[in-house]
C-alpha cells in the first residue's frame, strides 16, 4: 500500500491560504473561460463555468472568514 506524500509545509494556516488562493485564482480564471464559451456561443458550457465559479467563491469567501478568524485568534 502506498503511502500519501507528506505536506512540506506543516502549517494548518499555509494549507488553508494556499487553498483559498485556489479558490480565488479559481474565480478570477474561469471569468475568461465563460467568455470564451460565450464568444462561440455555448451557453451550456458558459453556465456549467458559471457554477464552478459560484462554488468556488462561496468556498473563497468562507475561506477568508475561516483564516480571519484564525489569525486574530494567533494574535491574541
Amino acid at each position: 500500500m502506498a503511502t500519501a506524500p507528506t505536506t512540506p509545509v506543516k502549517d494548518d494556516n499555509y494549507n488553508l491560504t494556499w487553498a483559498l488562493h485556489q479558490s480565488l485564482e479559481n474565480v478570477y480564471r474561469l471569468e475568461h473561460y465563460i467568455a470564451d464559451a460565450e464568444a462561440q456561443g455555448d451557453e451550456e458550457l458558459a453556465r456549467w463555468f458559471r457554477r464552478i465559479q459560484e462554488n468556488n467563491r462561496k468556498c473563497g469567501e468562507q475561506g477568508q472568514r475561516l483564516l480571519a478568524e484564525r489569525l486574530s485568534h494567533a494574535v491574541g
